[in-house]
């Protein structure tokens, strides 16, 4: 792994601890722009990277009470289904078409990050969780997951703030569960179609780990609505010019 990747590496995990999502999402760019991976196996590569990063995120979250175990399992389980259909339908797609795609649910990651920037750190009054709601969001997540890779917190945060009245730093923490148990799915439904390389792929990994810790020690100190603003419009830079490279090739 080249000095570039490291660094980014730990950026991708710094974004992860302090949002609990949407740094996953530069994992397959990584791969593919900055490490010269072929686009298929990025994709499927990047998935267990995001999972074991996100297991330490949670270790670290649940140390300071913001992981709901119930709402994760139940929202998790839905997903892990979505992810599992989602990979096994993304070994039919070409590379560049999963590449368009993922390019196109960067641009919809920052239109929900900038919408997301809006939502208050709690919930209003309390009511009850939208069960009906949060299941099939669940399965679209997965089904993201499995085809171009993206772990889904972007979409996972403001679904369980909204639907489920989970605190907003609870939220955080709960989604890289379901983030874990998402990936963990998603690569399953890969198994025997890529070649991995499972040295890169830990110690890519291992220092997005590093970077979790860090963003988790800030989450309390850094204000996270001024950052996804930011990360957002990140987000459309980079997706744009993804979306243009593939185009210019037609």
């Amino acid at each position: 792994m080249t000095p570039l990747a490291a660094l980014l590496a730990l950026l991708i995990g710094v974004t992860l601890g302090l949002l609990g999502g949407g740094g996953s999402i530069l994992t397959v760019p990584v791969f593919v722009y900055v490490l010269g991976i072929e686009s298929k196996r990025a994709i499927a590569m990047s998935l267990p990277v995001v999972g074991l990063a996100a297991l330490v995120g949670v270790a670290r979250h649940a140390r300071l009470g913001n992981v709901n175990l119930r709402i994760a399992l139940s929202f998790g389980a839905a997903a892990m289904l979505g992810a599992y259909g989602g990979a096994r339908l993304a070994r039919f797609l070409l590379g560049p078409v999963q590449l368009a795609l993922f390019a196109l649910v960067m641009l919809a990651a920052a239109i929900s990050m900038l919408w997301n920037a809006r939502l208050p750190e709690e919930p209003g009054a309390e009511r009850t969780p939208s069960w009906l709601a949060l299941v099939p969001i669940g399965i679209g997540v997965g089904m993201v997951t499995g085809i171009v890779g993206a772990g889904g917190g972007f979409l996972i945060v403001p679904a369980l703030v909204l639907l489920g009245r989970v605190p907003m730093r609870q939220a955080i923490g709960t989604s890289l569960l379901v983030i874990a148990l998402n990936t963990a799915a998603g690569f399953l439904g890969y198994r025997n179609a890529v070649d991995v390389d499972w040295t890169l792929v830990t110690s890519f990994a291992l220092v997005a780990g590093v970077g979790i810790v860090a963003g988790t020690a800030l989450v309390r100190r850094v204000p996270t609505q001024q950052l996804k603003r930011g990360f957002a419009v990140l987000l459309i830079v980079i997706g744009t010019s993804i979306l243009w490279q593939i185009l210019s090739l037609l």
